[in-house]
């Protein structure tokens, strides 16, 4: 157990790495697609500009929104950035480890999931309806894979504490290559893709009113609720890409609170999220979006690979 001023010391790198990386991933991803489609693309720090922006824009608001709708970037803002510090980054410990686990984790998701939802309806729009609907019918099946695919590892380690899951397995690499593991991997990789609307589920660049889902919620924000939940969007992705690098394969994961330590750490994190980063920018650009209808065949296969992986690791054993 670390003392209080180390801990504090920890928790200002975490929010600070987490905050200051999570745009530049985005933008990343932005310009390896534009690489890949042979366009010159938007600059990789894009992302920063384009919030600070909207920071310096009043927010436009409609007559029928409540105090609801005033809120909620507030409440995603906030329950997205809990779960960046419960999830490990660049050491072993994170600062909440002892407020919360997995299935806080997955609780703080749905919070800032059912406030948006709400706030989609309560601006009185057409489009927030209808992105609302399509969110949380596709959370449905989703939550229920996500937490599976977290489980899987779970049982290995004895302990939902994701704290305790990356220390167990920073310990025995052989367990990462586990055939349960792995599936989990694929299952969660396929949950990463959903929950952070990206192609096929969902596109991130379009408004069609066939094709989105997330944008259409956020449809009604600007101005510096609009730079909350863009932030906040760009925070999730960075913690799921933080859970199937660190939970899955936490090679190089600091597990010394020293400064030579956490500086290996937070390289390896870098590394291993650009690799993540570049895989969803390949798959991006080499697949369409699927229609709506299609959507849940896709998370049954997230779900399925998720069962499995509880199943053969019972099977198996450890």
């Amino acid at each position: 157990m670390i003392d209080w001023i180390p801990q504090l010391a920890l928790l200002l790198i975490q929010i600070a790495l987490v905050l200051l990386l999570a745009p530049l991933v985005s933008g990343f991803i932005a310009k390896t697609k534009a690489r890949l489609q042979l366009r010159r693309g938007p600059r990789l720090t894009q992302s920063y500009s384009d919030l600070l922006k909207l920071f310096r824009k009043e927010p436009v608001i409609s007559h029928h929104a409540s105090w609801l709708f005033r809120g909620t970037p507030y409440i995603v803002f906030a329950s997205t950035v809990t779960v960046a510090l419960l999830v490990p980054t660049a050491y072993s410990v994170v600062p909440f480890h002892w407020a919360g686990d997995a299935i806080t984790v997955i609780a703080l998701f749905a919070l800032g999931r059912f406030f948006l939802a709400l706030a989609g309806l309560d601006a009185g729009s057409a489009f927030g309806g209808l992105g609302s609907s399509r969110e949380m019918s596709i959370a449905s099946i989703v939550e229920p894979a996500m937490m599976l695919g977290i489980f899987a590892v779970a049982v290995t380690a004895g302990s939902t504490n994701l704290s305790v899951i990356v220390s167990t397995l920073s310990t025995t690499t052989a367990s990462m290559l586990h055939p349960s593991h792995i599936l989990a991997f694929a299952g969660l990789f396929i949950v990463t893709i959903a929950e952070t609307g990206r192609i096929p589920v969902d596109n991130p660049a379009t408004h069609l009113e066939l094709t989105m889902i997330h944008e259409a919620m956020v449809l009604e924000f600007s101005g510096r609720y609009l730079a909350l939940i863009e932030w906040a969007s760009q925070v999730k992705l960075l913690v799921f890409l933080a859970i199937l690098t660190n939970v899955f394969f936490p090679i190089g994961i600091a597990t010394d609170f020293t400064f030579l330590a956490l500086a290996q750490g937070i390289g390896a994190f870098c590394g291993k999220i650009l690799l993540l980063a570049l895989a969803i920018a390949v798959l991006e650009s080499t697949n369409a979006k699927l229609r709506l209808f299609r959507v849940p065949d896709l998370l049954m296969v997230a779900f399925t690979f998720s069962l499995l992986s509880l199943i053969l690791y019972f099977l198996i054993g450890s």
